[in-house]
């Protein structure tokens, strides 16, 4: 059973009890991420999340370690474009000391002065690591191409320049500002009670100033036709084709979720099948979903050789058109439709991923989505209705590519990017 609670600050603390098992995971969320960053300050969300592991008044950074340790459990954060979440898992019994560490490590972190320097010097090392790994760094590039100044085509850790710019006063500014009642969602999933939950969390966040600290982004630029080389000397030329999708609560999002299963999404999907399966010209070949609550994109990888980088394009562009001018056959769309509903299901046997559901749900619709309702919309989607979204979002005119590799007269351009 899930239940919503609204404190007079306008906190949201949601539960859902799971009398079967024995685990609770508890998460707080702010509903601010790298979104509402600019330039300058860009990676700030992801440093506040690394600090408030660094101590409070009551606890060292080893304290923390070894209490979470000392309950079996787990203690994480993570920041995404729109949100940041801090969150634990411990057995049932746990669930009054995991509130009281968590919501300090919340609430009152030190942001000390020298353990700050410590984790800017690993954030930016972090930075590297991520720059150093194709794959990665080339979705960074994908989405600036394809969101240009918008804050959504920001790295959500920052860059170097960001990061190291960020003093102690504006990331502490930064965070009373924006840490706010009316953007913080307490969810918890497990073996909990709503009441015993409430009277855990009295009066803890009565400090918080009222209100929303998320700003209102900048509108949305217009998906174009975007190609970018990044020359970096690497054994194989790695691709990015993206183009715009739809928000996260858009009434057609089962329609685009179960293109994504068919298009790239698992092993037996078309990219998957065509491209590795048959011809052999990658290892790795796969699509996903990026969606906001205003915008989105679907966004293609595959690793190839510099030789057969001109057939790996031309194999996902013939699937694309497929997609776009042939209808998918009702048994491959059944499949697809029982794969993305068992992916789901077994996805919620895990407290943690209801947990962050309850959180996702309120973000994003305002309200608890019941599995029943998404499996629902997942029955009802048509043969024709995937063909409607794909015409919407298979666009040749707003599509991105971009590359990286050896790229030294590659002799391909944006004129290759057509369906």
């Amino acid at each position: 059973m899930v239940t919503k609670t609204v404190l007079d600050n306008g906190i949201r603390v949601i539960s859902e009890d799971i009398p079967h098992v024995h685990s609770v995971s508890i998460g707080i969320w702010v509903a601010n991420g790298s979104r509402h960053e600019d330039r300058q300050t860009n990676g700030v969300a992801h440093f506040i999340e690394h600090l408030l592991f660094k101590g409070t008044e009551r606890r060292t950074a080893l304290d923390i370690a070894r209490e979470i340790d000392s309950m079996g459990g787990f203690l994480n954060a993570f920041t995404g474009r729109e949100f940041v979440c801090y969150y634990a898992k411990v057995l049932a019994s746990f669930l009054p000391r995991a509130v009281d560490l968590l919501t300090d490590i919340f609430l009152n972190p030190l942001f000390d002065p020298e353990e700050l320097e410590k984790e800017r010097k690993v954030i930016l090392q972090e930075i590297r690591m991520h720059e150093d790994s194709p794959e990665d760094y080339l979705t960074d590039l994908l989405f600036r191409a394809i969101w240009q100044d918008h804050p959504l085509g920001m790295p959500i850790i920052g860059s170097e320049e960001s990061v190291a710019g960020l003093s102690r006063d504006f990331i502490q500014a930064y965070k009373k500002s924006s840490y706010r009642a009316g953007d913080i969602i307490v969810t918890a999933a497990g073996r909990v009670d709503h009441q015993e939950l409430l009277g855990l969390l009295n009066g803890l966040f009565d400090r918080l100033p009222t209100g929303s600290g998320a700003a209102s982004s900048c509108a949305i630029p217009g998906y174009e036709r975007r190609f970018g080389l990044f020359d970096k000397d690497l054994e194989q030329v790695h691709l990015s084709l993206g183009t715009g999708a739809l928000p996260q609560s858009h009434p057609q999002r089962y329609e685009a979720s179960i293109l994504n299963t068919i298009l790239g999404g698992s092993m037996s999907s078309r990219l998957f099948q065509e491209i590795r399966e048959k011809e052999g010209l990658a290892y790795s070949i796969y699509s996903f979903l990026a969606s906001h609550y205003d915008a989105g994109s679907l966004v293609i990888y595959a690793g190839t050789s510099r030789e057969r980088l001109a057939d790996v394009l031309d194999i996902t562009l013939r699937e694309l058109r497929r997609l776009k001018n042939e209808q998918v056959s009702p048994v491959e769309l059944e499949a697809a439709k029982e794969q993305l509903k068992g992916n789901i299901v077994l996805s919620l046997e895990s407290s943690d991923n209801r947990m962050s559901k309850l959180a996702k749900n309120e973000i994003y619709f305002g309200s608890y989505q019941p599995i029943e309702e998404i499996m629902a919309g997942i029955d009802a989607v048509t043969v024709e209705g995937l063909l409607q979204v794909c015409d919407t979002i298979f666009d040749d005119r707003h599509f991105a590519l971009q590359l990286m590799g050896k790229l030294d007269g590659i002799g391909l351009g944006p004129d290759d990017i057509r369906l």
